[in-house]
């Protein structure tokens, strides 16, 4: 079964590394300042010409109270009027990008995210969306995946029949922990009964899809503790879990800096935590997707992986790979044929760029023709743990073992740990190698040892 997993404690201590979380490849910390909107525009004209379908990625970066742990970028206030001049700026990119497009472009998914998408009031939204709806072809016929980040705290019932109402039909809900002394260690206080309104309004509005965020690895968090807050979310029967290691890297994310890293807990409670946690999720029924991600059988991702067509991109685990992929707002990626390119992630030089009628696209990438054979090899590792050298030799025109004959040692190293089964014919990632399917990504990585690994989490 695709969905089993080995725990092996020697293995994962030896291979429990630093390194990126592959939502691209390359990855963003190679993106550099000589791809601008010039490029961003060429890539969109090509998207044009061949008709590709659509996934638009919204950043909505506000919030009204700060979570320490938070790695997002965004901004917090109390003050609401701010969400007002950044919506003018935001409409405004929304209709230069669009211009460049086709109308028949389907738009086959959305997501808003953030900060929180739900500090914007409900004019706010209808008329964000009615904007969107006015520049690019979105599916009126609820067929396309339409989601939006709660947070349960700034959302009520007549919230999401609003958000139901505007074609959304997926939820993602950010939960993290219930018990009461983490969620005061990280300024989060979110009770049990909130989040359970929230699907519960979901459930009855009949969005399609409801997913719960959890992270691991908290100041005061302990394993019992944890398994509490674990059993009852498998109560609130979400479709989807993502279970998220916490890196604590207060250098880089200031508000990281409030957390006392005393109460952080030992690498091997840590461990205790995610063991304990795929127990409970395997026994409820729940598959492993990988990388953190949890789903019930019948879920889209789960029936993607049996069929081996998973795709992932800067959203994460994904049905919508084929799509190119438009980020709008302050600090979004996009991801264009082979054009990887970022939205300015300062404030201030986003709606200043906008305002002036430019694009607010300050760095990226264009993928050469290694990048794009590193990625199809990763891609394929990271969402069907398994690797067919000759469709990629026929794909690429290459020979597989000759073209990364240096990494061999490596592979064979996985092999006779027990991570992976290597053959002539390709790769299969084994049940003790599924949760470190990261670090088998990270030896066709040709960039990773030019970067400091500081920048990235450690794989469990």
């Amino acid at each position: 079964m695709l969905d089993a997993i080995r725990w092996d404690t020697d293995l994962i201590r030896r291979y429990d590394l630093a390194g990126p979380r592959y939502t691209s490849y390359p990855t963003a910390v190679q993106f550099h300042s000589q791809v601008g909107a010039f490029d961003l525009l060429h890539a969109l004209r090509e998207s044009r010409k061949a008709l590709r379908p659509l996934s638009l990625y919204v950043h909505v970066p506000f919030c009204a109270n700060i979570c320490y742990y938070c790695a997002c970028n965004k901004v917090i206030t109390k003050d609401r009027g701010r969400a007002l001049p950044y919506l003018q700026r935001l409409e405004q990119e929304i209709q230069l990008i669009a211009c460049h497009l086709d109308p028949n472009q389907k738009v086959e998914q959305l997501h808003f995210g953030g900060g929180t998408p739900t500090f914007l009031s409900h004019d706010e939204l209808r008329q964000l969306m009615g904007h969107l709806r006015q520049h690019f072809n979105l599916l009126d016929d609820d067929s396309g995946d339409y989601g939006i980040e709660i947070d349960p705290r700034e959302a009520d019932w007549s919230t999401m029949g609003l958000l139901r109402e505007l074609g959304f039909n997926r939820v993602s809900i950010g939960l993290q922990d219930l018990d009461p002394a983490v969620q005061r260690a990280v300024n989060r206080l979110q009770s049990l009964e909130e989040t359970r309104a929230v699907i519960e309004a979901a459930r009855t509005l009949q969005f399609r899809s409801i997913n719960i965020d959890l992270i691991y690895g908290l100041p005061k968090q302990a394993p019992d503790n944890f398994a509490r807050t674990v059993e009852e979310v498998i109560s609130l029967q979400p479709d989807r879990l993502s279970v998220f290691n916490y890196a604590h890297l207060p250098e880089r994310f200031m508000p990281q800096r409030r957390i006392n890293s005393h109460e952080l807990p030992a690498p091997a409670e840590k461990l205790q935590m995610l063991q304990r946690t795929i127990e409970q999720l395997t026994a409820a029924g729940y598959r492993y997707i990988g990388m953190d991600h949890f789903a019930l059988p019948d879920d889209e991702l789960a029936i993607a992986q049996e069929e081996s067509t998973l795709q992932r991109n800067f959203q994460g685990y994904t049905t919508h790979g084929h799509c190119d992929l438009i980020g709008l707002g302050v600090s979004a990626i996009s991801q264009i044929g082979d054009l990887y390119c970022q939205n300015s992630s300062d404030l201030t030089h986003y709606q200043n760029q906008l305002g002036g009628a430019q694009l607010a696209t300050s760095r990226g990438l264009v993928c050469n023709q290694d990048d794009r054979l590193r990625r199809a090899v990763i891609q394929q590792l990271i969402c069907n743990f398994s690797l067919e050298f000759e469709a990629i030799e026929q794909q690429f025109n290459i020979d597989f073992r000759g073209y990364f004959g240096e990494l061999w040692p490596q592979l064979q190293a996985m092999d006779a740990d027990g991570l992976i089964k290597l053959t002539n014919q390709g790769i299969e990632v084994l049940p003790a190698g599924r949760l470190l399917v990261r670090s088998v990504c990270m030896v066709f990585d040709a960039y990773l040892e030019q970067q400091n690994r500081q920048r990235f989490s450690r794989v469990i």
